[in-house]
């Protein structure tokens, strides 16, 4: 029997991709190891910087003639911003804290105004009764005890409209 080879594409494309990727492996290696391809390298990189330099020093002056902010400038308004709102956040926390002491004192202080208003309207009452008390005349015998007893009861009557405009106010 005859033994027949047939044609393998895929055998020859694999012995032909080993045979170049050797070469290839070995030429870039020997490319990457000369000193003359490291010094090309940091040429090229030492160019990208100073062009990069210009660049931004070219835009720098086109934003300020045209009187626009600048990277950096608008990177410190932002810290800025972010400062006061961090302190806004500390003090709205302090206000929630304080807040329910502070209603606390508001209602202490009305029931303290209750208390004194309602002992300025026994006070005034007092002085009402203290007043008509005083007035009651018991001699009426002449203009100048008619005029006094008037005047005491101008008095009163300036008493009792106290008490009425305070009890009013309730």
């Amino acid at each position: 029997m005859t033994q027949t080879t047939s044609f393998d594409a895929f055998t020859m494309w694999k012995n032909v991709y080993e045979k170049t990727e050797s070469t290839w492996r070995d030429a870039i290696q020997d490319t990457l190891g000369k000193e003359s391809f490291a010094e090309s390298l940091g040429q090229i990189q030492s160019q990208y910087l100073q062009y990069q330099g210009f660049l931004n020093k070219i835009t720098e002056s086109y934003l300020k003639q045209a009187n626009m902010p600048s990277r950096d400038e608008i990177a410190n308004i932002a810290s800025l911003v972010i400062n006061v709102e961090s302190k806004m956040d500390d003090l709205e926390d302090q206000m929630d804290v304080n807040k329910f002491d502070t209603s606390k004192e508001i209602e202490q202080l009305k029931k303290g105004l209750n208390n004194l208003d309602k002992k300025l309207d026994k006070v005034i009452e007092l002085l009402a009764n203290s007043l008509v008390s005083q007035n009651t005349p018991k001699v009426t015998a002449g203009p100048i005890i008619t005029a006094a007893t008037n005047s005491t009861n101008a008095a009163t009557n300036a008493a009792t409209s106290a008490t009425s405009a305070a009890n009013a106010k309730k």
